[in-house]
């Protein structure tokens, strides 16, 4: 386990102010074998100059045009060389033992996947996650569907668990985490380490989740795609459109509050086209 190089994969975008705490709660890890990669989106900031100060061979900065945070990732893990990855969003922050902890519960208990607990900061504030946000671990695809119950920066999985269930979808200004999870929870039990070894920080306006409108078309996107292109069996099936009938029901009234009857039939009968097996455009939504 002490030889397993880690590579870390942190996309970043113009974040100059809260990258030294991320950064430097990788530089305090136990665990020494990793590399940080830190895809700078575009940042128009000085994330280039404050990368540049810190003096570690083990941190690698990639320069790319803005694409989105699907894209970076994409970019960092196409140039990372660990045997196992891990995901850390440029505001979150790592407790010292996360990935010693995490790489050996992984190794013990046989998991090609597996998160953390996690502590959330709102506005600087510790707060209390709501019960349904629990993590869980082992199988858990039917719960998955309805939200998404992986945290990605608390998350360690394999570079073969990539291949199968990579990449992430570039066409998602939104939930592409969702997206990903879905995959992953069809194909792998889910490894969780019953201790809080990462703060996801939030609550700010610049975060993805409240920059992008509408976000459950995206969802209902990625349902659309799990059903449509990977191998459910009945059940599974069964339950993947009963939750992409509940989401698009809610959708369309939405949209007929907002006066947008068109744009909520749409979404009506792109799932009525699902749930009969035609094959719909997989990008429709995006």
């Amino acid at each position: 386990m002490k030889d397993t190089l880690i590579s870390i994969i942190m996309p970043t975008y113009n974040r100059e102010s809260f990258l030294p705490k991320a950064i430097d709660s990788v530089l305090a890890q136990t665990y020494e074998s990793w590399e940080l990669i830190v895809v700078d989106d575009g940042s128009i900031d000085g994330t280039k100059e404050l990368i540049a100060s810190y003096d570690d061979s083990r941190i690698v900065y990639l320069y790319q045009k803005n694409q989105g945070v699907s894209a970076a990732r994409n970019t960092g893990i196409a140039e990372s060389r660990g045997e196992v990855l891990a995901l850390l969003d440029s505001d979150d922050e790592w407790f010292p033992d996360k990935l010693e902890t995490q790489l050996r519960y992984m190794s013990e208990k046989g998991f090609e996947i597996c998160q953390t607990d996690e502590i959330w900061v709102r506005n600087g504030k510790r707060v209390n996650q709501p019960a349904k946000y629990a993590k869980l671990e082992g199988w858990f695809f039917e719960k998955s569907l309805n939200m998404c119950l992986i945290s990605p920066s608390c998350t360690m999985f394999t570079r073969q668990v990539w291949e199968k269930i990579g990449p992430f979808d570039t066409g998602m200004l939104s939930c592409e985490d969702y997206d990903m999870w879905l995959r992953a929870c069809l194909l792998y039990p889910v490894g969780l380490v019953p201790k809080p070894l990462t703060i996801k920080h939030g609550g700010r306006d610049d975060q993805l989740s409240n920059c992008i409108p509408c976000p459950d078309k995206y969802r209902i996107q990625a349902l659309i795609k799990i059903v449509q292109c990977w191998d459910l069996d009945a059940e599974q099936k069964t339950v993947a459109l009963a939750e992409l009938e509940n989401k698009a029901r809610i959708y369309m009234q939405g949209c007929e509050k907002r006066g947008k009857t068109d744009e909520g039939e749409q979404v009506w009968n792109l799932f009525c086209s699902v749930k009969e097996g035609k094959k719909v455009p997989l990008n429709t939504l995006c």
